[in-house]
């Protein structure tokens, strides 16, 4: 079951992106099947052996490292996650623009440690 609570937990540790409502409703979408994953997005989990599975078990414990809800095909958010054998993980989630669903899995990879803090969190 998706903690629809996890943007709150994640603040109260220093976490998140303040109150992240576009996470908020991408995580009601996903609880509700509401979800697509573009063709980018299957060729990118593909090239890093990503399973689809895998990010949508382990989205309740994502973190939100940025967020645009501005950018030009809809809103969306950089979510820090894990893999079933805890290796960090990106993924950026989005919502169509003027649309309120479905959430849209844009891409998935395997953060660049050259590129990212030890902590995969911030970029370098």
């Amino acid at each position: 079951m998706i903690k629809l609570d996890v943007v709150a937990v994640a603040e109260e540790k220093g976490e998140c992106v303040s109150g992240s409502k576009i996470f908020t409703l991408i995580l009601e979408l996903i609880q509700k099947n509401e979800v697509l994953v573009s063709s980018h997005g299957y060729d990118e989990l593909a090239n890093d052996k990503i399973f689809v599975r895998d990010v949508l078990a382990f989205i309740d414990s994502a973190v939100v490292l940025e967020e645009y809800p501005e950018f030009g095909k809809g809103p969306c958010v950089l979510l820090l996650q894990k893999d079933r054998a805890y290796n960090p993980i990106h993924t950026v989630w989005g919502i169509p623009k003027g649309k309120e669903r479905p959430a849209v899995l844009i891409t998935a990879y395997r953060p660049d440690p050259e590129k990212w803090s030890d902590d995969f969190r911030r970029r370098v």
